[in-house]
């Protein structure tokens, strides 16, 4: 159990990462998205990918939360 939990929140980390590294190439590209006249749509990707991030980060502590409570014997 506490093995699949570890590989979750690896999972999960992963995917914050992920999502954190696209917000940002996101980010990076907005003064050419502004040139390009596509800046709403580079906005709503980099909120898109925020929510992502934030998502990813809550199921992570979560499953920390749980590994811990595990592993002191309260679940």
């Amino acid at each position: 159990m506490q093995l699949l939990l570890v590989l979750g929140v690896v999972a999960a980390a992963g995917l914050v990462l992920f999502s954190l590294a696209r917000g940002l190439i996101y980010f990076a590209q907005g003064h050419r998205a502004a040139i390009d006249g596509t800046a709403h749509e580079n906005q709503v990707m980099q909120n898109k990918m925020m929510m992502a991030r934030v998502k990813w980060q809550a199921i992570t502590i979560i499953l920390l939360i749980i590994i811990g409570m595990t592993a002191a014997g309260g679940g």
